[in-house]
């Protein structure tokens, strides 16, 4: 994978796990960046349409990841 490449994919996942983090405080203000670690313990987070939605992109991002590096 190239350095370049790299950087834009770790970019995605920081800027998706902040825009996560920000969702995640909307629907139950005490979440923390470590409680996104384990959402389905928090049921407000587990049951909500636009969490697990974001979620499941940076899951994409992170399955990218592990596959490009798993490549080389």
């Amino acid at each position: 994978m190239t350095a370049g490449i790299e950087d834009l994919l770790e970019e995605l996942i920081a800027g998706q796990r902040a825009h996560l983090l920000e969702i995640a405080r909307r629907i139950a203000p005490e979440i923390t960046a470590e409680d996104l670690l384990q959402p389905h313990d928090h049921p407000d987070l587990a049951n909500h349409p636009d969490f697990q939605y974001e979620d499941g992109i940076l899951a994409g991002y992170l399955a990218v990841r592990a596959a490009l590096r798993a490549s080389r």
